[in-house]
């Protein structure tokens, strides 16, 4: 991350614009500024915060929507006056109920062929059902039933996806081995976790030698 120390923060009379980006898809989601405060705010709660113009005070996204931005990293451009906010958002970003203040702003996107870079859209997508609870949604029912029952659909979901491996067509394998990795996101976000969590652990353990 950077040092307050190295900012240029004379030069936009003591904020700095901040874009911010989505640090799983690479989409940008908004444009912010932030003052050393705001900066030194989100670093030390993790909650991207800005120096809002309007209302002349720090502003952390999702204080009144509970739609955060859970802060990942912070980087500078090369003429010190720009920072670029890597974070992961807790549902839409845009009060237009978007994920991005930028209507089509493009992101990973999986491949025709299919691709993992789509886990990430599914793991926001929970995450905004965990923070929305739309009524008829089986994502909803299931945070509903608590950790117990979803730890319960994990198991059950891992049990078949075994069976399919051994007694079952490939199709059969596949198909049980989505519900158990959509089960498992749920799982993860119910205990104020995410899949990106764990891909971190993995990528901890990873030894290219």
């Amino acid at each position: 991350m950077s040092t307050t120390d190295t900012l240029d923060w004379a030069k936009g009379d003591g904020l700095l614009p901040a874009v911010v980006q989505d640090a799983d898809t690479l989409r940008v989601l908004m444009l912010g500024y932030m003052n050393a405060e705001a900066l030194q705010v989100t670093r030390s709660t993790g909650h991207v915060t800005f120096f809002s113009r309007s209302k002349q005070r720090l502003w952390t996204k999702g204080e009144s929507s509970g739609h955060f931005l859970d802060l990942v990293d912070v980087q500078i451009d090369c003429d010190a006056d720009t920072l670029l906010v890597l974070a992961r958002p807790h549902g839409d970003t845009c009060h237009l109920q978007r994920p991005s203040c930028f209507a089509a702003a493009p992101g990973v996107q999986a491949p025709a062929s299919g691709g993992i870079a789509f886990l990430a859209e599914l793991d926001t997508l929970i995450a905004q059902r965990h923070a929305q609870q739309p009524a008829g949604s089986y994502t909803t029912r299931l945070f509903e039933g608590g950790i117990r029952r979803i730890a319960q659909k994990v198991g059950e979901e891992g049990v078949e996806t075994a069976l399919a491996a051994v007694a079952q067509e490939d199709a059969d394998l596949l198909g049980e081995s989505a519900d158990l990795l959509y089960h498992l996101t749920v799982l993860l976000r119910a205990r104020g976790l995410s899949l990106a969590d764990a891909v971190a652990v993995l990528q901890q353990r990873h030894d290219p030698r």
